[in-house]
């Protein structure tokens, strides 16, 4: 598969199933995370790929309501960094921006893999950090969710998220947030 092709397949899919999670597995991600670019090669990003059972579900207590669906996930990856790990250039935190990119690359690969990749922010920040050991200065950015896509919805998802698992959801019109040359207002 391309990257065209990984981009166009990559769904946020909450409908799981089991998949085995081998070291094999964790590297091929890491690697891909990093290669990603960043500020100056500073690769801020940290990752913990939690797949044993028993850490599983003591992270899952942290999820908010809506999320349920995570508990059919076969491996998190908790994704963190901290500002003064990559660039501050005045008041811009760039460890946000260069986390992400690495974490993107993670998806592509994942979807070329045949897996769903499903980040969330629908969690307890700080009691996940304890849960996982994650010092105080450093923030955790998102949990990304890995399993198998399900042909058979999850029955806990709300009627919005059953439609999602059918169909794409709605995507802005280009013209909504891409401009050339300068900023214009789209408001009427």
């Amino acid at each position: 598969m391309n990257v065209i092709d990984a981009i166009k397949e990559r769904r946020a899919f909450r409908s799981l199933e089991f998949v085995d999670i081998s070291d094999e597995l964790i590297n091929d991600l890491a690697s891909k995370a990093q290669i990603a670019p960043s500020c100056m090669n500073k690769q801020p990003w940290n990752f913990i790929f939690i797949r044993e059972k028993e850490q599983l579900e003591r992270l899952f207590t942290t999820l908010s309501t809506g999320n349920k669906w995570v508990e059919k996930a076969s491996m998190i990856i908790a994704v963190l960094s901290k500002p003064d790990n990559d660039c501050i250039i005045g008041e811009r935190l760039y460890y946000l921006f260069d986390t992400g990119l690495a974490t993107a690359f993670i998806i592509l690969r994942a979807t070329e893999l045949g897996l769903v990749a499903h980040p969330i922010a629908g969690f307890k920040e700080e009691e996940a950090k304890k849960i996982l050991n994650i010092p105080e200065d450093f923030r955790l950015i998102t949990l990304v969710n890995i399993g198998k896509h399900s042909e058979t919805i999850n029955p806990v998802l709300s009627e919005a998220m059953k439609l999602g698992e059918k169909q794409r959801p709605p995507r802005k019109d280009l013209e909504e947030f891409v401009f050339i040359n300068s900023y214009k207002s789209n408001s009427k």
